[in-house]
């Protein structure tokens, strides 16, 4: 579920291939930017869903076992990140991994979620905007849900970092494109 490329299949709808324009990335910001608003906004409300889908599925399946969660969530993220389909290459995941989060600890994702927005309305980072939301929900999952929880929270993280390190250097050399939010 989690290889299934959205971004890449409503490019190539648009008769694009993602993965030769912008950042070559597949997920809803290279989308977003290359393609179109409406584009990227779709991608990333699927890419959302199959994070979500999967974890409810198999948490329905398996009801009692919690860490089943936790495996959907990993599988789903791995999944978009390293895409089957697309010889292993993919998106970053934020949506794909908030997708998953709000299943396992939902006020923790909201928060997070409510965050990226507020940073990404005012530094335009979407890379930034990620991964500073993502550790405030990864605080406030300890705090809210647990030390499990957070902990497997903090895995998220640390997944979606090593997945920006790119970003995180661009940023820092002053390279890192900002998102055109407006217009």
């Amino acid at each position: 579920m989690g290889s299934v490329p959205f971004g890449f299949l409503i490019a190539k709808i648009k008769g694009v291939d993602i993965r030769n324009l912008g950042s070559g990335n597949i997920g809803a910001t290279n989308v977003y930017r290359t393609v179109g608003k409406k584009e990227g906004a779709l991608a990333l409300i699927l890419d959302f869903a199959k994070g979500a889908l999967a974890v409810i599925l198999l948490k329905t399946i398996f009801d009692t076992m919690q860490i089943v969660m936790y495996v959907a969530a990993i599988g789903v993220i791995l999944g978009h990140d390293f895409s089957l389909f697309l010889k292993f290459k993919g998106g970053k995941g934020v949506a794909t991994t908030y997708g998953s989060a709000m299943v396992i600890a939902p006020y923790a994702s909201l928060s997070g979620m409510a965050v990226w927005i507020i940073i990404l309305v005012s530094t335009k980072y979407s890379s930034i905007a990620a991964l500073i939301s993502f550790s405030i929900s990864t605080l406030i999952c300890f705090l809210s849900y647990g030390v499990i929880k957070g902990i497997f929270f903090t895995f998220l993280l640390f997944l979606m970092i090593i997945r920006h390190l790119p970003n995180i250097k661009r940023f820092f050399n002053k390279s890192e494109n900002k998102l055109s939010i407006m217009g």
